[in-house]
């Protein structure tokens, strides 16, 4: 590096200097040399200067430390261990401490700027629970979700009141559930600390209180989420009478365990096929085929023989699928009213709301198939499984043909929450000045969700959309390219008055800030292929997400991540990190500065890969704001501060060569230039670099933009590394002329005449005065004093004085022996000594007591409070990301003050009489079923005016009556409408809908690519517009 590359110009020059004098010395005759030797080394003069310059580059190699290097890999072997051993990064639930791999990087901690997060298992737990489904067109589950707390927290509600008021509400129905499913039948494998799925009303439609057809929809509907899956069981570890379910992904043993909990267990797989405990009751169901999920298909299935009723009948097979919204819907049997369209409306619109809580959704459907067409079919399967060539293709064929003509059976809702201190944690980073982009494979709407329940987005955001294809995009062209290009183009003009040129870009690279705009970019993965396809769209791109507050990047690639991040780094020269938690997250990880794998569900391919091993997302804080920032400030300050004791003793070695003429002779005893930085300024620069702290962790935490400076890099600049090279440069003046000058006119007289004038007693003097500078010099720049540092300060000092009275009394010193005991006891030494460090170390002393008098810089202010007592209302080790983090009383002359708006403090008289406030998550209220004539199902609500008064008080809704102002004038617009807005209405008319959950309240520049809309979901039936 620079500092490197300067000190060896300095070495050069300094020797080269040395190998001309030398040089033009022997070139002169009638010098007293001849008296004394006899020719010269090298035979001439040239030759002589020549030998003189590697002479001198051995005398003044230390100019440039070697032992810097051993040095540096001491400190920061010593930080990674401090960090693996910090207990405010353990993670208890994995037993998994934060596991240093790259034990050379602890100072690129504190200089992070952009931060890229995996959204699934690195934001989220990845641990799902099942939390609502829709049954014949009936919505079930109560729920406050992470991602509806956002959603309400955006509308300017106090979620921290409002969910504590819902989660109270739900516990009492969970307890209610809990007992009436144990009333209902002898579940074998019910465990209540597993349920997530809350519904009281689920449990008593299967006793039959809707009616007996939605009981059997019920029924069959768990019993298909009991069948068609790939999941294992093995024997629970400490009762043999429980099953584990041992599932490939999350989602799977989520939707199988919901339905072991009510009812209908999963026992084990057979020969021929699984066996089922159905409200206690053990039956075998054979499987004939499993239709394995991929990412292609979207779905998985499993085909069923169903005996036939009477002896001689043909049986029949029952092909169960379940997959993605938007491939199910577009399977559905379009003929012969297979599937009621107010049922296939009212599914649509329920996943819709599903999908803007932000859960995961997924479609259940049927198809029964007579036991002839199976058998034809099965024949093409069996052969498609054989084949030699094009396997895949074939059976993905084969697949295809049996999956289609579906009957609509329901949806699921599954939430994937938020890990503990996630929202903290990404306050606290982006204060730091950290900006964080997530990049996710996930779709659009849980991710922007995701994003408002995690602090990332807020209230008076607008997000920015970028998208490839789309009726609203029509107007900026036909080629995908081109409509990027342009909308890239057309945000960057209207929102920052850029046009992405290179000369922006350049500029860009100076500004460390925050983005000043209220702004967020969302783009998919069709359209950031295209984004990252040319340079110029590139640098278009970057700049537009430089100037935004928030990056979601959805839908994305393991490649496109780690594009991304390169992306960033190089264009930008800015130190990047990468987070992650699975295999599609290593790319990302290796190709970022700092890589940091979550030891999560999904394996451990991510933190194999990484620099760093976490156990949650939350503890990236601590790592960055605490350890991160510590590690630059040490090495920031240890690093010139080892090349200046440097500077010191090799420039008072070149001071004496002014007068021998550079022959090359030793000012010091020969043990001195071993032992100067092994022994005698080794420790206190050492333990500065390991153990210095400005500002204790809690501080750190507590004030984040403290984290600022590593990010402006201004701790360790080339401008810092010159000042600390002149200092040394001073105090080398000091340290060689002080004692010089004693020598100069009368030499050093003595009390008992023993002389001082042997070079190896004026290094004596010089070396004192240098090393005891140098210490305290070290000392004066540590932030934290205690007895420790102290300590190994005035060890290393007495170091000298303890080996100057041992070597000297060894006969083995030669001419060096007995010099202790003539040089400490003459005055003048004492005297010269404390001169000469008084003088070296008075004018750095004074110019840092001015800066921090009159200009002091954000650490030295946060240090005043500190001493003055601003902080001890907050205890040792306080982490703001803590989940059972203690609350603390703000006080003290900076603290912020809060106003919380509690719920309970609005009079009641405001709010709409009829309506109850218990509860936020809304349930379908009951329905009525009969059948049609022909056998089909119909669906008969209730009286308008009944809906409201007879629904459960948790499924009403909080904010409007559902009857309210029904004017003529909205009866006319309500019948000009297509079918499912009329659905719409009346569903949220007699509350089994809410509005307030609309995803499309976040203010967006395009609709948002890829949310699951009811409308998008029922275009895939052609039977619709028919």
């Amino acid at each position: 590096n620079f500092s490197v590359v300067s000190n060896l110009i300095v070495l050069f020059i300094l020797c080269f200097i040395a190998g001309i004098v030398n040089g033009v010395y022997y070139s002169k005759g009638d010098k007293s040399r001849f008296s004394f030797e006899f020719g010269t080394i090298a035979g001439n003069a040239s030759t002589n200067g020549f030998v003189s310059f590697w002479v001198a580059v051995i005398l003044y190699q230390s100019l440039v430390p070697i032992s810097l290097y051993i040095s540096v890999e001491i400190i920061k072997t010593a930080q990674a261990a401090f960090i693996y051993g910090d207990v405010l990064l353990y993670n208890a639930k994995l037993d998994y401490p934060c596991t240093p791999k790259s034990w050379n990087i602890s100072d690129d901690l504190g200089q992070v700027e952009y931060i890229f997060s995996d959204k699934t298992g690195t934001l989220t737990q990845n641990v799902m629970e099942f939390k609502k489904a829709t049954i014949n067109g009936v919505s079930y589950g109560r729920a406050y979700t992470e991602a509806l707390a956002g959603l309400r927290k955006r509308q300017g509600i106090d979620v921290e009141a409002e969910g504590a008021k819902e989660k109270e509400e739900i516990a009492r129905d969970r307890d209610t559930m809990i007992s009436e499913l144990k009333a209902l039948s002898n579940n074998s494998q019910f465990n209540p600390d597993e349920l997530t799925f809350i519904s009281k009303e689920f449990v008593r439609d299967l006793k039959g209180a809707n009616g007996e057809y939605q009981k059997r929809c019920c029924e069959h509907f768990m019993l298909a989420l009991a069948l068609c899956h790939s999941v294992l069981v093995e024997p629970h570890k400490s009762d043999p009478n429980k099953l584990d379910l041992k599932a490939q992904s999350p989602d799977e043993a989520a939707l199988v365990g919901t339905a072991r909990d009510l009812g209908f267990s999963f026992l084990g797989k057979t020969k021929s096929g699984l066996i089922v405990e159905i409200q206690g009751v053990q039956k075998e169901f054979q499987i004939l085929n499993v239709l394995e999920f991929n990412s292609s298909r979207k779905r998985m299935s499993c085909i069923i023989k169903v005996p036939s009723s009477s002896p001689d009948g043909e049986p029949t097979a029952l092909l169960i699928c379940k997959g993605a919204d938007s491939v199910i819907y577009s399977r559905l049997k379009r003929t012969d009213n297979a599937n009621d369209d107010t049922l296939l409306e009212k599914t649509a619109l329920h996943l819709e709301q599903y999908a803007t809580e932000g859960l995961r959704t997924l479609c259940l459907a049927q198809k029964e198939i007579p036991w002839a067409e199976y058998q034809a079919w099965n024949a093409k399967y069996d052969r498609a499984a054989g084949a030699l060539t094009n396997r895949e293709e074939q059976m993905e064929e084969v697949a295809d043909a049996i999956e289609r003509d579906l009957i609509i059976l329901g949806g699921t809702a599954i939430e994937d929450r938020l890990q503990d201190g996630v929202p903290d944690s990404i306050e606290l980073l982006a204060k730091a000045g950290i900006k964080l982009w997530v990049l996710t494979g996930d779709k659009v709407e849980t991710a922007i969700n995701i994003g408002f329940s995690c602090n990332l987005l807020n209230n008076e955001m607008e997000l920015l959309v970028i998208k490839a294809s789309g009726e609203d995009t029509e107007q900026y062209g036909s080629d995908p390219y081109e409509i990027v290009n342009v909308l890239i183009s057309k945000y960057l003009l209207e929102k920052f008055n850029m046009s992405g040129s290179e000369i922006e870009i350049e500029e860009a690279k100076k500004h460390h800030d925050l983005p000043k705009g209220e702004y967020g970019v969302v783009i998919d993965g069709d359209a950031l292929k295209l984004a990252l396809s040319s340079d110029d769209l590139r640098r278009k791109f970057l700049l537009l997400c430089k100037n935004c507050k928030a990056v979601l990047c959805c839908r994305v690639s393991p490649s496109q991540k780690a594009a991304v991040v390169k992306l960033v780094k190089i264009t930008l020269d800015v130190m990047t990190l990468a987070i992650g938690d699975g295999s599609n997250d290593v790319a990302m990880i290796q190709s970022a500065d700092v890589g940091i794998g979550i030891a999560g569900e999904e394996g451990r391919q991510a933190v194999m890969c990484s620099d760093y091993a976490i156990g949650q997302f939350r503890y990236l804080t601590r790592l960055l704001l605490v350890h991160g920032r510590w590690s630059y400030k040490r090495l920031a300050e240890m690093i010139p501060a080892f090349f200046y004791k440097n500077v010191i003793f090799t420039l008072a070695l070149f001071w004496y060569g002014i007068y021998n003429n550079f022959d090359g002779s030793y000012l010091f005893e020969y043990t001195y230039l071993s032992f100067y930085n092994l022994a005698f300024t080794s420790l206190p620069v050492i333990f500065l670099g390991i153990l210095d702290q400005d500002v204790n962790d809690t501080i750190s935490m507590v004030v984040p933009q403290l984290y600022k400076v590593g990010i402006l890099r201004l701790e360790w600049n080339q401008r810092k590394f010159v000042w600390y090279m002149i200092d040394g440069f001073y105090q080398s003046v000091i340290c060689f002329f002080f004692p010089y000058l004693i020598y100069h006119k009368t030499m050093l007289v003595t009390n008992n005449g023993f002389g001082l004038e042997h070079r190896y007693y004026v290094g004596t003097f010089i070396a004192t005065i240098a090393v005891v500078a140098c210490n305290l010099y070290i000392l004066l720049h540590q932030y934290r004093w205690d007895w420790f540092t102290g300590f190994f300060v005035g060890l290393s000092i007495m170091i000298l004085f303890a080996w100057t009275g041992i070597w000297s009394s060894s006969l083995t010193s030669n001419e060096y022996f007995k010099s202790a005991s003539r040089i400490y006891a003459t005055p003048v030494f004492w005297g010269i000594m404390f001169v000469g460090v008084l003088f070296c170390l008075l004018p750095r002393f004074t110019y840092d007591c001015f800066l921090k008098l009159f200009n002091p810089s954000d650490v030295d202010i946060i240090r005043e409070m500190w001493k003055r007592g601003d902080f001890d209302n907050y205890p040792l080790g306080y982490d703001p990301t803590d989940p059972n983090k203690p609350k603390i009383s703000q006080r003290g002359r900076f603290a912020s003050v809060s106003h919380k708006i509690e719920m309970s403090n609005f009079d009641d008289d405001i709010l709409p009489s009829n309506n109850s406030h218990a509860s936020i998550v809304t349930e379908e209220i009951p329905m009525n079923f009969m059948d049609r004539p022909d056998g089909t199902p119909m669906l008969v609500r209730k009286d308008k005016d009944s809906a409201w008064n007879d629904s459960p008080r948790e499924t009403q809704d909080l904010l409007f009556s559902p009857r309210a102002d029904d004017s003529e004038e909205q009866s006319r617009v309500f019948s000009g409408r297509k079918s499912l807005d009329r659905r719409r209405e009346e569903m949220l008319k007699t509350n089994q809908l809410d509005n307030r959950y609309s995803v499309e309240r976040a203010r967006a520049s395009l609709e948002l690519p890829g949310v699951t809309q009811a409308e998008n979901l029922m275009e895939k039936t052609e039977k619709y517009f028919s």
